[in-house]
């Protein structure tokens, strides 16, 4: 489909031929991010992963991310905090279920779980002991409000990024609040920063392991790299892995458990495969995963059905070119539409149906290799932190299925969940509130 918004022509492709022939055959030139004003005010000018566009700069980021931040060993050497965020998780559901008493899950656990593994994993601690922090942000509830506007900003139709000589005027009011929160999270990466300056010599003389931060702060000052990212590079970094790491996996688990709470019959099946695997005696690990393809599966139609970005993130074509008789001019926003994708009846037996077991028996994957499902998108901006989402989303659904037994509030009934509905619609917002019985399913809570 072709628009035009203002002064820019968008390009929207939703099929697995205009998927291949974007990201993939001509992937070259549409590696490219817009301008926007939330690139320029809420990402250190376009300094971060998500906005910086197509250079020497992106390239050697994304290269560190993969090799350093992300890489397999480094994951692997913070399994534990996983699984120590995991075990708090459970607890804490525990501590607030009981006979008719409701748990939220997604605002008061999930959203909690996510930020405690990427920050630990980012900056070597918990932003929030006890629910408050010493830094500049005083609450976890200032924070979470920080980070929506933040998400709300970078997804918002500007209408100077479309009309640029209306920009100025800032008709809509989105540019002064992106200039505020850029603001609030300077001050915040700020005071991390001086945190790990102020501890590098306690780092040095090993009492402490190093985190993303530090490792970081290392490349940055290394002066055999091309690009010296120096302190607004490192800023910009830290923001995004905290921003992108804890907002998708929360978001995923809810939707799965979601779609779960309506169909009965894959709760059940879930279950079975965890009592036979892993047994009533013990949790879930992550070397249990591998043996457990229907938690896999479940989590792979949850992102069939309900991708955390339907539209990917625009590209921005960097040269004319053809595809199928059209022409895609140079300086044209392009999205690819995985939410259609994922919903298309030409790939998809019943795609509106949520039915885990198609993925049983199917070597189909979410890491960017099968175009039919692109959570993560694919190629050269494929999100360098799938590995660690992926980690976080089966580890933490899989406990809450094999722990807790689940049930719906009364007088929700299953069917209120519109699967083309607002995040917000009645449904949802029952799911965060679900009821979790007292009792858990273990014969013992460890």
């Amino acid at each position: 489909m072709h628009f035009r918004f203002g002064s820019f022509p968008v390009i929207v492709g939703s099929s697995v031929d205009m998927a291949r022939f974007f990201l993939k055959t001509q992937a070259i030139l549409y590696v490219d991010r817009p301008k926007t004003a939330s690139g320029k005010h809420t990402t250190y000018n376009y300094r971060d992963m998500t906005w910086s566009p197509y250079g020497a700069y992106w390239r050697q980021a994304r290269r560190i991310c993969l090799a350093q931040l992300f890489s397999t060993r480094r994951l692997a050497s913070m399994e534990h905090i996983r699984a120590d965020e995991v075990g708090a998780l459970v607890r804490g559901i525990y501590a607030a279920s009981g006979p008719m008493r409701v748990v939220h899950l997604g605002r008061d656990h999930m959203w909690t779980l996510s930020l405690n593994v990427i920050t630990r994993m980012v900056m070597g601690k918990r932003l929030f002991a006890d629910g408050a922090s010493e830094g500049p942000m005083p609450s976890m509830e200032v924070f979470r409000r920080m980070l929506d506007e933040l998400f709300l900003l970078n997804g918002v139709l500007n209408i100077g990024d479309w009309i640029p000589w209306l920009d100025w005027m800032d008709l809509q009011g989105y540019v002064r609040r992106m200039k505020k929160v850029g603001k609030v999270f300077d001050t915040f990466m700020e005071h991390i920063l001086d945190e790990h300056i102020l501890g590098k010599q306690r780092r040095h003389e090993g009492e402490a392991a190093r985190d993303m931060v530090d490792v970081l702060m290392d490349i940055a000052d290394d002066p055999t790299l091309e690009v010296k990212y120096g302190r607004i590079g490192v800023k910009a970094f830290t923001q995004d892995l905290i921003a992108g790491g804890t907002e998708s996996s929360a978001v995923t688990v809810e939707w799965a458990m979601s779609e779960l709470m309506r169909r009965p019959a894959a709760f059940d099946a879930a279950t079975e495969e965890l009592d036979r695997v892993v047994g009533r005696a013990r949790w879930v690990t992550e070397k249990d995963m591998p043996n457990l393809p229907y938690i896999e599966a479940i989590v792979k139609e949850s992102m069939r059905m309900h991708p955390i970005v339907p539209l990917l993130i625009p590209r921005m074509a960097r040269e004319d070119a053809t595809i199928d008789g059209y022409d895609v001019p140079k300086g044209a926003r392009v999205l690819i539409n995985v939410w259609a994708m994922g919903r298309d009846p030409e790939l998809w037996d019943a795609p509106e149906d949520f039915m885990p077991e198609r993925f049983l028996g199917s070597k189909m994957g979410v890491i960017g290799q099968d175009l039919e499902l692109l959570p993560f998108g694919t190629g050269r901006r494929m999100c360098p932190g799938y590995n660690l989402g992926l980690k976080v989303v089966h580890l933490s659904l899989a406990n809450l299925l094999h722990g807790f037994t689940w049930r719906l509030p009364e007088g929700v009934r299953k069917d209120d969940l519109s699967t083309s509905a607002p995040a917000h619609s009645s449904f949802q917002q029952s799911m965060w509130e679900a009821l979790v019985q007292s009792k858990l399913r273990f014969k013992a809570f460890p």
